[in-house]
């Protein structure tokens, strides 16, 4: 494991204990004040019986004046133990509300500490399994090749690929705003574990169309380089305009990265045959997905973390591309209650890539023509 990315785990686990050792006396001090807010309410409820005790005592001895002091005296006890019974219940309700609270205090204390607990423990694995390297299993931020050597499989394309992509030609490509709507982010956080323990698993039922299309724009977006690659970005970038000169480029990617993008586009392509319910013709596919199938390397656009949940960039303006294609661990890890449901947004402070998507623009489009010599991608 580099020296740097080592020193990085390292200060994000020790910030993470020191903020979390913050929350906690907080969460404890405010459970203190709220008992002792509490407490001071028994005190105003003591108080106000003694108020209460002495302006009945004060009537009792007038009364004694007056002409018929039997009588009156008769009405003042019943006065009197009107106000000790009334007094008693405000008494005995402030005790209940007292006890009430401090268990409300107790519980957010018992929270703060079980939450710190659980996220703790995930931050150890994973600087565990980082300081082995990526884990066996892992299919996320895994390079494309290694993983599909890894499966063994006949087809040269990563079976998490293949999983969605059948889910999504049976039931979900009516599903409006399809790869662009963002599915449930504890729902795609689930899918990234559960692929991450087993590469070849099924989608379980009941998982939305929107969420597995967002898993397929994770998948992606986690790897440390993109499917056209760094390399031929530019070549096949100035190609766009010629699909004979834009397959020629094609032809130079390695094998898994040619047959996982004519897929990928394969996919894209029915889905936008079905742009009439589900509002994504071909333009509006690239806009999505140009971003995580073809970049430059250093845009910014390609860290993960960032452009799926708006984290905070550089302030030297660059990414750090040493946790470019490992920060989705960030994202299994990362608690909070953002809206996962919003729009993916570009980078506000770089224009889109329009040659990219131009170009992934092309490939929907003019697939077949493009693809020729390939097995090309058929559903039933």
């Amino acid at each position: 494991m580099p020296p740097e990315v080592s020193s990085q785990w390292r200060e994000k686990a020790s910030g993470f204990f020191s903020s979390s050792g913050v929350r906690l006396k907080q969460a404890g001090q405010s459970a203190g004040s709220i008992a002792k807010n509490a407490g001071g309410n028994v005190a105003d409820a003591a108080g106000k019986f003694g108020s209460l005790v002495k302006n009945r005592w004060a009537l009792m001895q007038q009364s004694r004046e007056q002409q018929n002091p039997a009588a009156s005296g008769e009405s003042m006890q019943e006065r009197f133990r009107y106000a000790a019974t009334s007094t008693g219940a405000l008494l005995k309700k402030s005790i209940t509300e007292t006890k009430e609270k401090v268990a409300v205090g107790k519980l957010k204390v018992e929270e703060a500490a079980k939450k710190t607990a659980d996220k703790s423990k995930n931050i150890l694995n994973n600087i565990e399994r980082w300081q082995k390297g990526v884990a066996s299993t892992d299919v996320f931020g895994v390079p494309i090749e290694v993983l599909v050597q890894q499966q063994q499989s006949t087809r040269p394309v990563p079976q998490i690929l293949v999983r969605c992509a059948e889910n999504l030609i049976i039931s979900g490509l009516n599903s409006e705003n399809l790869f662009k709507t963002e599915g449930d982010r504890k729902v795609i956080r689930q899918l990234i574990a559960l692929y991450n323990q087993d590469w070849n698993g099924s989608i379980p039922e009941g998982v939305s169309p929107i969420d597995v299309a967002a898993l397929v724009k994770c998948y992606l977006a986690s790897l440390p380089e993109p499917l056209t690659t760094f390399t031929l970005y530019h070549e096949i970038r100035n190609a766009r305009s010629s699909i004979s000169e834009l397959r020629e480029s094609l032809k130079k990617l390695p094998n898994v990265n040619y047959m996982t993008l004519e897929f990928v586009t394969a996919l894209l392509l029915r889905v936008s045959q079905k742009s009439l319910l589900n509002k994504m013709d071909a333009h509006s596919l690239s806009v999505e997905l140009a971003p995580v199938i073809m970049r430059q390397q250093g845009d910014p656009r390609a860290d993960f973390y960032s452009h799926f949940y708006y984290t905070s960039k550089d302030p030297s303006g660059t990414m750090d591309q040493t946790l470019n294609h490992n920060s989705w661990v960030d994202y299994l890890d990362e608690d909070g209650d953002a809206d996962a449901s919003s729009q993916i947004p570009l980078d506000d402070d770089l224009p889109p890539d329009y040659g990219a998507i131009e170009v992934i623009q092309c490939l929907i489009e003019h697939h077949n023509a493009v693809f020729t010599d390939a097995n090309e991608t058929t559903w039933r």
